[in-house]
């Protein structure tokens, strides 16, 4: 089939460009999108990779797009034959697929109990509530409607991702970075630029970690030269 995509870019390491073999990663992407994350765990992880960006509109709705990702949204990631959608998913795959990179704990330890619990509460709980609070969408205040939506409260998820930090740990798992803090981390972050999370002790701190990290950089520097150019 053929393949969407108005820009193709061949990156490696360090986000150098070089020749992409066809076993590699494709990524589906918009820079004024969720695909940052996996921008950012992309770089994270350092292995070469191929950038098709996605307009908005008829270009994501596309038959070709639409048998890749039938939601018609990205980001999405091609990898051989694995298709992958969603931004947590695709973290967590990349982390799998690519163990040398250390971006996922042991299985079966408590560092990977906390990078599993984190990353679907901030997929679930976590965007439900910072989403729902961009868009001034509150739950009725009665304690069965709260429970039915899963995340109880916005102030409630603020206060467990708090919690998480509260023991003075850098990271999700530990002391160790992993894609966990990509996702969570985005969360936190995307939350308090829009100021749709409301702030906890530790976020500050935890942010200012993450956004240093040399990759996070380059991805945000990738990103940012692609929604300048499309003006």
């Amino acid at each position: 089939m053929s393949h969407p995509g108005a820009m193709t870019d061949h990156r490696g390491a360090n986000g150098k460009q070089g020749a992409l073999p066809m076993s590699e990663i494709i990524f589906y992407t918009n820079p004024m999108s969720r695909g940052r994350i996996v921008r950012w765990m992309l770089e994270e992880l350092g292995q070469p990779y191929e950038t098709r960006v996605l307009a908005y509109g008829p270009q994501m709705k596309s038959p070709e797009y639409l048998a890749i990702n039938p939601m018609g949204k990205v980001p999405a990631l091609q990898h051989g034959e694995a298709v992958v959608t969603e931004a947590a998913a695709c973290c967590a795959y990349l982390a799998a697929a690519f163990p040398e990179a250390g971006l996922a704990p042991e299985p079966g330890t408590p560092e990977s109990a906390a990078y599993q619990r984190w990353m679907f509460f901030a997929a679930g709980p976590g965007e439900a509530a910072i989403t729902n609070a961009h868009f001034n969408f509150s739950l009725p205040d009665d304690p069965q409607a709260r429970g039915r939506a899963g995340y109880g409260s916005l102030e409630a998820v603020a206060d467990a991702l708090a919690a998480m930090l509260a023991d003075g740990r850098d990271y999700v798992t530990g002391a160790a970075f992993s894609a966990a803090d990509v996702y969570v981390g985005s969360q936190i972050l995307w939350g308090r630029m829009l100021g749709s999370l409301p702030d906890r002790p530790g976020f500050a701190d935890y942010a200012e970690r993450l956004t240093a990290r040399p990759a996070a950089v380059r991805a945000r520097e990738i990103d940012d030269a692609l929604m300048a150019s499309s003006g």
